[in-house]
């Protein structure tokens, strides 16, 4: 007996994992494996394009500032 697509989803909520992944789905891209940074995009995708433009631009300078501090540390 299979289980409900509603206990997969629990399942998968208990597990910090999507319902796809349980089911063996082969992912490259590694956000689709992640619920915290899932919910974060769907977040953000509720608000508008001036936000997320906001966002992006605050986002990709962190990122920046991330890869620089490594690249001076290694």
């Amino acid at each position: 007996m299979l289980p409900s697509i509603d206990v997969a989803k629990k399942l998968a909520g208990l597990l910090e994992t999507t319902v796809g992944y349980l089911l063996g789905e082969k992912e490259d891209n590694q956000l689709l494996k992640n619920p915290k940074i899932l919910q974060r995009l769907q977040d953000i995708q509720k608000l508008s394009d001036n936000e997320q433009e906001h966002i992006f631009i605050t986002l990709d300078a962190l990122i920046r500032d991330f890869k620089n501090r490594k690249a001076y540390v290694s």
